[in-house]
């Protein structure tokens, strides 16, 4: 017989200390049952380790064996379901299941009775693109639950691996390569490696925008869009479906749906250009990686900017927050922008701001602020936001970096990499230095931010394209025009 469903790991370890019941009422948007853990044996809170750094590390592993007595899954068992939609105000906690097919399975099947999720919302959530595959299971991170470690290398044990012909010829890193799920009716091999988020990220913003009045300007091989901000331009890891790409395509009636170019931050708005076609898709990424399109950027600070080139290097590692260093640290990232101008401007509405859900960030109040003109030299990300932060005129509403402009501005010595910092006596100091460092920073905004790419122009062809923004938001009178 074979082996039940194995669920590696949740990354909200209270579900599945839960008595094992009938799950309750699903509310409307995104919300989820329990998770089964297809046995009606008790899991003892003491199996499980948690970490209150990582959310993998608080993971909670659960596996049947042959002997586990096996409940078959019933309609019943199924909360009432009614779509994803409308999209939820706020996220629901972060959830994520992965799962390992023991047997050949049905995809939207597997997942719905591993976790006791309707089909519907399984298909929805495939839909998302919220669910992955992989041919074998990838590595557990080092935090990873015993139970998770000893799962997968049951999983992936070298005469296990040799007999499946869907790995042949492939190394195991090519095979633990991730893909999206497509169809809820896709046919999974059975050791194929399953990542489920249960709860993707949501953006409400979609659906009050007008998106048509939002387009600057629209050829036969690309449209530029006034992003707005409080969107993603792509769409997240999670959420390919509440994305600008998807939504203006919808809005301009087109056949094919848009491709990303390049990408601003989600609380960022301005103009951001969809290829039409493949071919221009590949032009202008090679313009990019040439240097040729120039993009301006209006800043609005908390304190003047001396006009000129500000150069930072910026630590190599893809998390938040980005650490920037005034001095050259070898193997860091070369940052530069240049300030063109920067005047005093009124300091945004009260009715502005409560439109926007601009977030205060614990910023002392004042009368003016401060619009900055920036040509980006270098595009990192979060580089503009993260080199005014580092020389004190943090951008307005940026909750992530503001915080720690204020910690700075408190006590200059608490930046290990700033002017004022600290010597240290060994390596571990140094290390324990930046991770309070990072700790004084907030969460990335999940509104607007003072920052907006205005203009942005390249040559191709002998041909010249420009294109600008709208007003940005702190200089408006009134609510917003395309809030529908």
């Amino acid at each position: 017989m074979p082996k039940p469903a194995a669920s590696l790991a949740s990354l909200l370890p209270q579900l599945w200390h839960r008595p094992f019941s009938p799950p309750p009422r699903l509310p409307r948007a995104l919300s989820s049952s329990s998770s089964s853990l297809l046995t009606t044996r008790h899991i003892p809170r003491s199996r499980f380790r948690s970490s209150p750094t990582t959310h993998l590390g608080a993971a909670a592993t659960a596996v049947t064996t042959a002997a586990d007595p096996v409940e078959p899954p019933t309609a019943n068992l199924y909360p009432l379901y009614d779509r994803l939609l409308p999209c939820p105000s706020q996220d629901y906690p972060p959830r994520i299941e992965h799962l390992v097919a023991r047997k050949d399975e049905v995809a939207g099947d597997f997942i719905s009775r591993s976790l006791s999720l309707p089909p519907l919302y399984v298909a929805d959530l495939i839909k998302f693109g919220a669910v992955y595959y992989a041919l074998v299971a990838p590595q557990p991170p080092p935090y990873a639950a015993p139970e998770h470690v000893r799962i997968f290398r049951e999983v992936t044990e070298p005469s296990l691996l040799r007999r499946r012909a869907s790995i042949k010829g492939k190394t195991v890193r090519e095979a633990q390569k991730t893909f999206r799920v497509t169809d809820p009716s896709q046919h999974l091999e059975a050791g194929t490696y399953l990542r489920v988020h249960v709860h993707p990220k949501r953006f409400p913003r979609n659906y009050e925008i007008d998106w048509k009045s939002r387009v600057v300007a629209t050829t036969d091989s690309y449209v530029v869009l006034n992003k707005p901000a409080a969107t993603a331009v792509g769409g997240s890891t999670d959420n390919i479906e509440e994305s600008c790409v998807v939504f203006t395509s919808r809005a301009l009636g087109l056949e094919s749906p848009l491709m990303t170019t390049h990408q601003i931050d989600n609380c960022s708005e301005g103009c951001v250009v969809l290829s039409k076609t493949k071919e221009f898709c590949s032009v202008f990424h090679g313009l990019i990686r040439e240097r040729q399109v120039k993009k301006l950027y209006l800043a609005l600070t908390t304190g003047p900017v001396s006009p000129g080139i500000v150069t930072h290097y910026m630590r190599p590692l893809n998390r938040a927050p980005r650490l920037v260093s005034e001095d050259h640290i070898g193997g860091w990232y070369l940052c530069q922008m240049e300030i063109l101008e920067c005047k005093k401007v009124p300091w945004p509405k009260p009715l502005i701001t409560k439109v926007h859900k601009v977030d205060n960030c614990g910023w002392p109040k004042q009368e003016a602020a401060y619009e900055c003109k920036i040509n980006l030299m270098t595009g990192k990300t979060h580089q503009i936001r993260a080199q005014l932060a580092a020389i004190g005129a943090p951008i307005v509403g940026d909750s992530a970096y503001m915080t720690g402009a204020i910690a700075a501005k408190a006590n200059p010595s608490i930046n290990p990499y700033g002017r004022e910092s600290l010597n240290y006596s060994s390596e571990e100091e140094k290390a324990a230095a930046v991770e309070a460092w990072v700790a004084c920073h907030g969460k990335e905004p999940k509104s607007v931010i003072g920052l907006q790419a205005s203009e942005i122009s390249w040559d191709y062809e002998g041909e010249r394209h420009y294109h600008k923004a709208g007003v940005p938001w702190w200089r408006q009178d009134a609510v917003e025009s395309d809030l529908v």
